[in-house]
């Protein structure tokens, strides 16, 4: 069943009981305003005290870094979105992340528990880090909570909003650069991490062999054909060394051509149709992972199902890195009210007056937002 039906169904049990308890939740620091609950609680300034008096110069130099990082960021990202426009009847660039859901128009599934334990630090780090940074510049935070928008987690910090806007220039810089920062640090560790033990541990635990189906797609041209635990040998005959190799020859695949996959059940015949995220490619609908075997000195320590920690730590890492490092340039494009758009405003406001930058924020703000409307519009058609 697509993981749509659970969103549905938790949409519908969260807001049975919130608004059904919306007295007592409300004597507990609740708002409930459909389709918005917000939790505030004032328990973690202090922690976030604590962090940023740890080395306030050490922050203050690595947020300065930050806005130079976030400024060549959001160049970057804006041209990529507007390039994008070329190519978005043919492969939408945007998509929904929803983890455990199929989201179509998307050519990445999200697993749930890794993709919402990465969402988690996508949330902490972002906020916790506005957090620091607000300190950092003698800013006091309000409030720190959590809310849920329908049934889709957040969370947020709550600096003085006169204190924040009676900072200087740079502080405010420093203020909105601050969780997109963290994210693409967290990224970058997260990064470091899964390439460590994908090229020191896996190699002396693992070898390969094949390519193991981790799922079939619904209303694929493999659903009913293939299943999930299947190991893929051979396309057409032609076998594969490693995920390179595997990798050239699904991208060789054409529209309408009958593609013998050859698997350690035997071999099965699968029609393409055509690639929802490029139209000239083929596409069978199976998602899948290097095949990997233990090495007999290594079970015969460790056993046969202990060394498999490894690969869960580098799917939950590789989660980690790509929805910080996603969400995080996302949040630096100049759309407010997102954090890069309140730079744009901020860099704009330092050469020219109100009445001149306000509609040009504005304009830029629309422009990429329809854009990106587009983009996910034609993705689900």
């Amino acid at each position: 069943m697509n993981g749509i039906w659970y969103y549905l169904y938790a949409f519908v049990i969260i807001w049975i009981l919130s608004l059904g308890l919306k007295k007592k939740l409300e004597k507990h620091n609740f708002e409930i305003n459909f389709p918005i609950i917000m939790w505030r609680t004032t328990r973690l300034r202090g922690f976030i005290e604590k962090i940023s008096n740890l080395s306030p110069k050490f922050w203050k130099w690595f947020f300065n870094i930050g806005i130079i990082v976030s400024y060549i960021a959001m160049v970057v990202m804006t041209i990529m979105l507007v390039q994008s426009l070329s190519t978005v009847f043919e492969t939408p660039s945007i998509s929904i992340v929803l983890p455990g859901v199929e989201v179509p128009g998307s050519p990445m599934y999200v697993p749930f528990t890794y993709g919402f334990l990465a969402i988690i630090s996508v949330l902490v780090i972002h906020e916790f880090s506005h957090g620091i940074a607000s300190r950092c510049e003698k800013i006091s935070i309000k409030s720190i909570g959590l809310l849920l928008v329908a049934v889709l987690p957040g969370a947020f910090v709550e600096p003085d909003e006169d204190e924040l806007e009676a900072s200087s220039k740079m502080s405010k810089l420093r203020v909105y650069c601050a969780g997109s920062v963290a994210n693409i640090s967290l990224a970058a560790i997260a990064l470091i991490c899964t390439v460590l033990i994908s090229s020191l541990i896996v190699p002396a635990v693992f070898y390969d062999d094949g390519m193991k189906i981790t799922r079939v797609m619904e209303n694929s041209p493999a659903n009913g054909v293939l299943h999930d635990g299947m190991v893929i040998e051979s396309f057409n005959g032609q076998t594969f060394n490693n995920y390179t190799d595997y990798s050239q020859l699904i991208s060789s695949f054409k529209p309408n051509e009958d593609l013998s996959i050859g698997t350690n059940e035997g071999t099965f015949t699968v029609h393409t149709t055509t690639n929802p995220s490029n139209s000239s490619k083929g596409y069978i609908g199976v998602m899948s992972n290097v095949h990997y075997e233990i090495y007999d000195s290594v079970s015969s320590v460790y056993g046969n199902d202990l060394p498999w920690i490894w690969f869960m730590l580098i799917e939950l890492f590789k989660w980690i890195f790509i929805l910080n490092l996603g969400i995080g340039l996302f949040n630096l494009l100049p759309i407010k009210p997102l954090d890069g758009g309140h730079m744009f405003e901020i860099l704009l406001s330092t050469k020219l007056p109100e009445e001149y930058y306000a509609p040009i924020v504005r304009f830029v703000s629309i422009f990429l937002a329809m854009v990106i409307i587009v983009s996910l519009v034609v993705g689900f058609i």
